[in-house]
């Protein structure tokens, strides 16, 4: 019984933030990843997540800077910072779960693009075979299609229930971002509206769609140079650069008030006055830099190898755990050189 209230009211918080005039553009989102319901249960425990991080970070960061002020000031802070923080968790747990859905969509198009031709083959002979147009697809449905087979059965049974078989196929088309999909499937919705040989066409279209599989892995061989060079000046390069960077800022922040305080002139090239930066503040910056420029770095290469912004969200973690895993290293090797020579 508790279990079950659980669960209600989970469901019941998840369809309070979603609005009815929006649920039908969800839910045709979701189905593009292949979620047949909208999970409005997963949607209120978001929520409740979002409450428990709100709460830690409150207790943990908020509500030590407040002691010793007003209790008008704490209930005004309180407000103010509860909102704001519980705001930004939940726009953090949106934007991941909509790099998943975008993920996942992206996934099943690929998925689809790899067997189309194959597909088409079959749907080709069928009709030689003396086969209708929605006979041809029905029969050429085959489990190793996965994905495409799903897709192409459901736009069957729209057929079987008096749908026009060109609008199945439009609807099917307009529901994933790709143009091998689309342009194929309209070549072929062309050909039955004008009446001419849809096998001739469809054949015509499977030589595209091989050639057009060709031409991107020469593409995808052609650039993997910049790929390698792209790759090793994030992993390596960036992380070195900054732990020289910041090695050099401690040395000078050591010896500049020594050389600042001889009597004297001095010779020296350089004019040493104070440092006014701040190691460990730059130590932050670094950090966020390799952050972004690992994420940028991953989209540039997803867009070489696939053509596709979307490709590169799987290779952020990779490329964020590397850089991060070089820079540590090479700032203890670099700690260890200077606390050798320079005694620091």
């Amino acid at each position: 019984m508790k279990m079950r209230l659980k669960v209600i009211f989970l469901e019941e918080f998840g369809k309070a933030f979603i609005p009815k005039r929006f649920r039908p553009y969800l839910r045709n989102y979701l189905l593009k990843a292949g979620v047949s319901e909208v999970p409005y249960k997963l949607y209120g425990g978001f929520f409740y997540l979002s409450l428990v991080v709100t709460y830690i970070v409150y207790i943990l960061l908020v509500y030590p800077a407040l002691r010793g002020r007003s209790l008008i000031e704490v209930l005004l802070y309180s407000f103010g910072s509860w909102v704001g923080i519980q705001l930004g968790v939940i726009f953090a747990i949106g934007l991941i779960y909509y790099l998943y859905m975008e993920q996942r969509i992206y996934i099943r198009t690929q998925k689809m693009e790899e067997v189309l031709d194959e597909f088409l083959h079959i749907v080709s002979e069928n009709i030689k075979g003396g086969m209708t147009l929605e006979e041809a697809f029905w029969n050429a449905v085959k489990p190793e299609f996965g994905v495409l087979s799903s897709e192409i059965r459901l736009a069957a049974k729209k057929v079987m229930t008096g749908e026009d078989v060109t609008d199945a196929l439009r609807e099917f088309t307009s529901k994933y971002n790709s143009p091998m999909l689309t342009r194929s499937f309209n070549l072929i919705i062309q050909s039955i509206e004008g009446g001419g040989r849809i096998s001739d066409i469809i054949d015509r279209v499977i030589r595209n769609i091989v050639e057009t599989k060709r031409l991107k892995k020469e593409m995808a061989a052609t650039n993997l140079t910049y790929v390698i060079f792209v790759s090793f000046v994030v992993i390596a390069v960036a992380p070195a650069l900054f732990t020289l960077s910041n090695q050099f800022l401690r040395i000078l922040g050591e010896f500049s008030p020594t050389v600042g305080g001889l009597e004297g002139p001095t010779n020296l090239p350089l004019n040493l006055g104070r440092i006014s930066i701040n190691p460990v503040i730059f130590q932050r910056f670094s950090i966020y830099a390799i952050a972004t420029i690992s994420i940028f770095a991953s989209m540039i290469i997803s867009i070489i190898r696939k053509g596709s912004i979307r490709a590169g969200v799987k290779l952020i973690p990779v490329y964020l755990s590397l850089s991060f895993l070089m820079y540590s290293l090479f700032s203890k090797v670099a700690d260890i050189i200077v606390r050798t020579y320079f005694g620091l």
